[in-house]
């Protein structure tokens, strides 16, 4: 298959998308050298890297970074009801995760970085925003970039729940219904996260520096790839 909900971001430094569906190693070969990535950082946790794993050739210069953030950590998924909800739970992660969030954009200042998550929706969603922020886009750009994620959903969670339900049998029908608010991704979600952003950190370069990346790396996002 391939990867979905793909889009770059940056002039291309940075690409975000959704795990390697079905790619084996020829499949993964000629996406990485389509769209000229230097670095893979997976978000996922390790049950979701075991269930889909990347199949990288090799010594073909290409890094495997992982960078997990777990979003379920005692096996439920949080609940979400509403799309503040959903908001607040992004605020959540990079209250907790500055670490997290410096170490997943480094590589896409040295190179151009594919980040992705299993949806390529919320960690990535998370990434994705603070990296055009801390570039500088236009807010009205960043909410854009969030919900162009709705278009893919429909073709994402048929495939995931296809994927987990040869992995975990016993998983009902309606795990992956797009009624759920936690597999949405609603504008208000993001206009929450972004206004809970800026009144908690001010301005994303700021909440970066102090995150550990340096001002080299942080001009370096604001460019193009090398």
């Amino acid at each position: 298959m391939a990867v979905l909900n793909l889009r770059p971001l940056l002039g291309g430094r940075l690409v975000r998308g959704s795990q390697p569906f079905g790619m084996d190693a020829a499949a993964t070969a000629e996406f990485l050298a389509a769209h000229g990535i230097r670095t893979v950082v997976d978000l996922r946790s390790v049950r979701e890297r075991d269930l889909l794993p990347w199949q990288l050739a090799q010594g073909n210069g290409v890094e495997l970074l992982e960078s997990p953030f777990d979003t379920a950590p005692h096996g439920l998924p949080p609940v979400v009801g509403t799309a503040e909800e959903l908001g607040e739970l992004y605020l959540g992660w990079v209250r907790t995760g500055p670490a997290w969030v410096a170490a997943s954009l480094r590589p896409a200042a040295h190179g151009t970085a594919f980040v992705h998550c299993s949806l390529g929706k919320d960690r990535t969603g998370v990434i994705s925003a603070l990296a055009l922020l801390a570039a500088g886009t236009d807010p009205e750009a960043v909410v854009a970039d969030y919900t162009a994620t709705t278009a893919a959903l429909p073709q994402l969670l048929t495939v995931m729940a296809q994927t987990w339900s040869v992995a975990v049998p016993a998983l009902p029908p309606q795990a992956f219904s797009p009624e759920h608010m936690l597999l949405q991704s609603p504008e208000g979600a993001i206009r929450h996260f972004l206004a809970g952003f800026g009144r908690e950190f001010g301005d994303a370069a700021g909440y970066l520096r102090d995150a550990g990346l340096s001002a080299a790396e942080l001009d370096a996002l604001r460019g193009p790839a090398a």
